[in-house]
């Protein structure tokens, strides 16, 4: 996974509690899609979760945070996941943890994404 980086440089993985969030976190609220050439995870939420996006973009700093949006009532956040991070540090996590066992739908959505643009 992408890592916390340290005062001298290095770097450490994230602990397994953060990657349960983060995967609970995309099981309950993310969409596992694409923008028609690359594959991409989205997770938004109302701008009320600011701290939550805060320890998800420090934790794991290789998605990107948008935001904050203000458009018909609504106020959100929205972080993704596109690329390289996407490819080599949230697909291995997610496909490790996000079982069919766990959560049907979500599953099956990761892997259409997956199969549609073949990561």
């Amino acid at each position: 996974m992408t890592f916390h980086g340290k005062p001298d440089g290095e770097t450490t993985p994230p602990d397994p509690f953060a990657e349960g969030v983060l995967v609970g976190l995309l099981i309950g609220e993310g969409h596992f899609g694409g923008d028609g050439r690359q594959a991409q995870v989205t997770l938004r939420m109302h701008t009320r979760r600011e701290q939550l996006f805060t320890w998800l973009t420090t934790t794991f700093p290789g998605g990107k945070l948008y935001g904050p949006y203000r458009h018909g009532g609504r106020s959100y956040y929205q972080w993704m996941a596109r690329g390289e991070f996407l490819r080599e540090r949230l697909i291995p996590l997610l496909a490790r943890h996000l079982t069919a066992e766990l959560d049907p739908e979500a599953h099956a959505r990761f892997r259409a994404m997956r199969a549609r643009y073949g990561v």
